[in-house]
């Protein structure tokens, strides 16, 4: 056993196993960088009548990709992720999904001076949707759930990223003794009814915008029987499938798995109830039936999938201070122009290599006859920035002119253009030729765009003797293959959980890339113990020292700062992940959706719909 101050670097040893498995989010995404993986067909369904919640009524109408849990303590994709949002409450919630973290459960908090203590005081009159008040028990719980069960994705968040204190125990795992966390021993108090209090082992920069993710949600004590101490009083598999039990302002009313989900108001809501009934979301993973049921008026707020996005139809007559573009579409094909705003979120779409299967050499040839901008301005559309860096501009150190300065100056596979040349040099180097081809496996989530740049990079591959052969898989099954190393090259996207480098970075952090443990943050076994490693070395080195610097105060910040560029540098070198587009979010809506504020950076799956309103 320990003591209660286990370092977050032995912790990583501890928690590396029970790490959540990761893809497009820190939130993971699905199915489409091109819409957000909001893809779906069907009719529009019939608003129902809503609860006395003071709305205007109706049923907000979306489109969803597929979903995996309402659970959140197990969702690791953006459409669950949607779901969950509306249906629980955390403590904190990001200000209408921007950076900008405000009180939700919590409506007051106190931080020590030494930054290890955090008290919350929790709204007077929460309730659960089985009429349970939400107490500071509860959230012992809740939080106990994240860190203890086996269920939990993203343990870690509070173990190892937050930190909070606890105790581990060895036990035996597969012939070996490993330690784990000891049941039960989390610095969690519940002082009173309505005070929490929370230890840290060690200031963390980042624990109030950690908090506002779902993984931190409300749920009634002992409301599922799979930690120690709880027998449970619903089944796990009927709560995270068809009956979950939050503080949110909906509750779930139907689901059906790869078709429809919604959500109805709850009749009473601490915060005054929502103005709509309703939200329905249809579920599809491919863009013509997706485009088809957004232009029969079957969606209020939607995507255009980039095959049939014009960017002539944009208009943006408004660049507000969080540089959203605010403007008008159209006319679109049903005749209407609609409305638009083009938000810069905080989100990555890469190429992963898994290091066992992919020399380097064959890795470095990917970077160099990859055009990022190419790509970002004739398979994109322009709907993002081309990306140099794993870590999106808006949070890299130094900010965007610096991620500017660093790519243009140091980025040595060719910055804003291709270098075939080199390509066919560096695989002659390592003993390819016209004889000696490499194959490789192209794997990729469902996609158009993504098809198209494949095939770019397949056929400017081909001069520099790599043969790529391109497959695409539905995107839970590309998961599971990548988390049990199966995957060779692939691609996939991080949107932020919380708005810092270290959220994205990581998924660079070698320990946490290898696919032997039970789930790996990445897919791509950056191993610092075989030849040439030097690169995985530094850059395990480098989080190392985010890890030792990890309190909010300018020097630390500095520490980690230099240690993210260490890092990304690591990762030129070898070529983890080749970075391609930080994408932007483009939305579109038709009057009758009022009331819409448009999302920040953290996006529309940070999002609560309570307080839109409908006229049609």
């Amino acid at each position: 056993m320990t003591d209660q101050n286990t370092s977050r670097r032995r912790f990583l040893a501890a928690t590396g196993s029970v790490a959540g498995a990761a893809a497009l989010a820190g939130c993971s995404g699905g199915s489409g960088t091109d819409t957000e993986a909001e893809t779906g067909e069907g009719s529009s369904p019939t608003a129902t009548e809503g609860g006395d919640t003071g709305s205007s009524g109706g049923t907000f109408n979306r489109i969803n990709s597929t979903i995996s849990t309402f659970d959140p303590i197990q969702a690791t994709d953006t459409a669950s992720g949607r779901v969950i949002r509306q249906v629980f409450d955390t403590l904190l919630i990001y200000e209408n999904a921007t950076t900008t973290v405000t009180n939700q459960l919590a409506t007051d908090y106190e931080v020590s001076d030494d930054f290890n203590t955090y008290t919350f005081t929790l709204a007077d009159d929460a309730t659960f949707h089985n009429g349970d008040d939400v107490t500071a028990s509860d959230i012992v719980y809740s939080w106990e759930r994240l860190a203890q069960s086996t269920n939990s994705s993203r343990a870690y968040f509070i173990l190892d990223s937050i930190g909070v204190t606890s105790e581990t125990e060895t036990v035996m795992q597969d012939g070996e003794e490993v330690e784990q966390y000891k049941p039960g021993s989390l610095g969690l108090e519940a002082v009173d009814e309505k005070t929490l209090r929370m230890e840290l082992s060690a200031p963390f920069h980042a624990t109030l915008q950690m908090m506002a993710y779902t993984s931190f949600a409300a749920v009634p004590e002992g409301i599922v029987g799979d930690i120690e101490g709880y027998d449970g009083d619903i089944p796990r598999d009927e709560f995270a499938t068809s009956n979950p039990v939050g503080a949110g302002p909906f509750e779930l009313e139907t689901y059906e798995s790869g078709t429809e989900v919604s959500v109805t108001a709850r009749d009473e809501h601490y915060r005054g109830g929502a103005n709509v009934d309703r939200v329905h979301w249809q579920i599809i993973e491919k863009d013509q039936p997706s485009y088809n049921y957004a232009m029969n008026r079957n969606a209020d707020l939607f995507g255009i999938p980039t095959p049939f996005y014009e960017p002539s139809k944009v208009s943006v007559e408004e660049e507000d201070s969080a540089g959203r573009m605010l403007g008008s579409y159209g006319q679109i094909r049903n005749g209407d122009t609609v409305n638009y705003v083009g938000i810069p979120t905080i989100n990555s779409f890469y190429v992963g290599f898994n290091m066992e299967k992919v020399p380097k050499a064959v890795r470095k040839a990917f970077a160099y006859v990859a055009n990022q901008e190419l790509f970002i301005n004739e398979v994109f559309k322009g709907r993002g920035s081309a990306s140099y860096h794993f870590t999106p501009p808006s949070i890299y150190p130094g900010g965007a002119n610096e991620y500017t300065n660093h790519a243009e100056s140091e980025y040595p596979y060719g910055y804003g253009e291709a270098l075939q040349d080199k390509a066919i040099e560096v695989m002659e180097e390592a003993g390819y030729g016209p004889d000696n081809r490499f194959e490789v496996q192209w794997t990729q989530y469902q996609s158009e765009s993504w098809l198209q740049m494949a095939q770019i990079l397949r056929d400017r591959l081909s001069s520099a003797y790599i043969d790529m052969k391109i497959e695409q898989a539905p995107f839970g099954p590309l998961l599971s293959r990548g988390r049990n190393g199966k995957l060779e090259v692939y691609t996939l996207g991080w949107i932020a959980d919380w708005p810092a480098p270290d959220n994205f970075l990581q998924l660079l952090n070698p320990p946490q890339t290898d696919t032997s443990s039970s789930a790996p943050v990445s897919y791509i076994n950056w191993n610092s113990e075989e030849a040439e490693a030097d690169a995985a070395q530094e850059a395990a080195d480098a989080y190392s020292r985010v890890r030792d610097n990890q309190a909010p105060t300018d020097a630390a910040q500095q520490e980690r700062n230099d240690a993210y560029v260490q890092i990304e540098e690591a990762n030129w070198e070898d070529v983890g992940f080749l970075p391609i587009y930080h994408q932007i979010k483009e939305y579109m809506w038709y009057d009758g959706l009022q009331d819409f504020t448009p999302p920040g950076g953290m996006d529309l799956s940070r999002l609560q719909f309570d307080s839109i309103s409908l006229d049609k």
